[in-house]
């Protein structure tokens, strides 16, 4: 998922107060940051308004409110994502380019230790009806379960291809994007087997994943830019709505029924249920190039984009033959969207 895709971002709206067609979302600070390296996944910790970010080698946070620097997670090679257990104070890092995964003391934000996972563990869960962290390997197409408050690996579970982003149902399920199979599988976190595969057709090469627990549904960003929208119950693709190129991350707000997909493009796209099964969307709300993955504060209802500038790609080599876009010294920003 590193430095890889960006979308429009879709907003669903399950009873809420704002009309039809009108979203109030916009950019409400912005957080210059500067500093070296690439970026992937964020994570908001909601009880102390801390927000945590991956930059290639460490993992920054800062206070989510001022922007201010808060501490610095380091010896975070190929960071790609964070999760937090707060219910045991510890916080889940996956280093991507050494294979492993970094726990650290929620309250000091100091490393205890690290594990061995699979080959570059990418996107990183905590299920807390299980109390298991899952890292999902892209390399080795599978998945990595830790015992939480242990911090001991109690099994690997073998998928049919590469993971990408899972979420939890928090009822003994937990979901998982297959990128180069486009479909979901579904894992038991406690018999730690996959139980079923839902393909997500028309989608193609799915990576974010957000989850509406109440209403049941999956909202899957898709690289054919579409929003795959699907019953977490049946399997069954209810609907898609449109959205941009580039996507990388989705997200759902259970208290305002809005669901989100943050793309590379420079857009975040809003989509609404007109009614059951009937999506549109709602905007596409112009946020800047790069920003593609997110991070929704459920509290404050406040959505977190970073991003940087860009200048041209290096010359192609016989081991890159296709390189990025080189990212400008000190431009890297963080992007805070509300009503």
């Amino acid at each position: 998922m590193f430095l890889k895709r960006c979308f429009p971002c879709v907003v669903l709206f399950f009873g809420c107060l704002v009309m039809a067609g009108e979203t109030n979302y916009h950019r409400v600070k912005t957080f210059k940051l500067g500093g070296e390296g690439g970026w992937d996944y964020l994570t908001v910790d909601a009880p102390s308004q801390r927000l945590f970010i991956s930059r290639a080698t460490h993992v920054l946070v800062i206070d989510a409110d001022s922007g201010k620097t808060l501490s610095d997670i380091p010896d975070t090679p190929g960071v790609h994502g964070i999760a937090l257990a707060s219910d045991l104070a510890r916080g889940f890092i996956s280093n991507g380019r050494e294979g492993t995964v970094t726990i650290f003391d929620l309250r000091t934000l100091k490393t205890i230790m690290k594990l061995k996972a699979g080959e570059n563990p990418d996107a990183i869960l905590y299920d807390p009806a299980s109390k298991r962290v899952f890292a999902f390997n892209g390399r080795s197409h599978d998945a990595t379960a830790i015992d939480a408050a242990s911090g001991t690996v109690v099994g690997t579970i073998k998928l049919e291809g590469k993971p990408e982003v899972g979420v939890s149902d928090e009822q003994g399920k937990i979901f998982i994007n297959i990128e180069d199979k486009s479909q979901i599988e579904v894992l038991d976190p406690q018999k730690l087997e996959v139980t079923s595969h839902w393909p997500l057709a028309p989608c193609e090469e799915p990576s974010g994943l957000a989850i509406d627990r109440k209403h049941r549904r999956l909202f899957a960003g898709c690289d054919n830019k579409i929003m795959a929208i699907e019953d977490a119950d049946s399997g069954r693709v209810i609907a898609t709505a449109p959205i941009g190129k580039g996507v990388d991350a989705n997200a759902f707000d259970a208290q305002t029924g809005l669901a989100f997909a943050s793309c590379g493009e420079g857009v975040l796209t809003v989509v609404h249920e007109d009614s059951p099964g009937k999506f549109s969307v709602v905007a596409n709300i112009p946020t800047q190039v790069g920003a593609r993955t997110m991070a929704l504060d459920e509290t404050t209802h406040q959505i977190f984009l970073v991003t940087a500038a860009f200048g041209p790609p290096p010359g192609p080599t016989p081991d890159n033959p296709h390189p990025r876009r080189t990212i400008l010294p000190d431009t890297f920003v963080v992007l805070v969207y509300g009503n």
